[in-house]
């Protein structure tokens, strides 16, 4: 998995946690347990009865063991999304 997240380097990318968070931000690095370094991070939480609230984290390490799923954002498309128009349950957490 590691080669595959190489081509992710300074890439806008959202990363899925097992508790259910969405965290966009720059994957400035990673380690052989898949540990994140994300630059410029912030969380999208979501509800279904307001917009998407956006809350800046800056410099933030995900835990490898807390990666659900890991993909890379395309930023003029994710610019041209109106967030405080979107509607969403929050994502629950993954059960073992």
């Amino acid at each position: 998995m590691s080669t595959a997240l190489e081509s992710y380097i300074n890439r806008t990318v959202a990363i899925i946690t097992s508790d259910g968070r969405m965290i966009v931000g720059t994957l400035k690095g990673f380690d052989q347990t898949i540990n994140l370094i994300l630059d410029e991070s912030h969380e999208r939480v979501f509800s279904s009865t307001q917009g998407v609230e956006q809350v800046v984290l800056g410099l933030y390490i995900v835990r490898g063991d807390n990666v659900a799923v890991i993909g890379e954002i395309d930023e003029e498309t994710d610019s041209s999304l109106d967030l405080s128009n979107i509607r969403a349950e929050p994502l629950n957490s993954v059960v073992h």
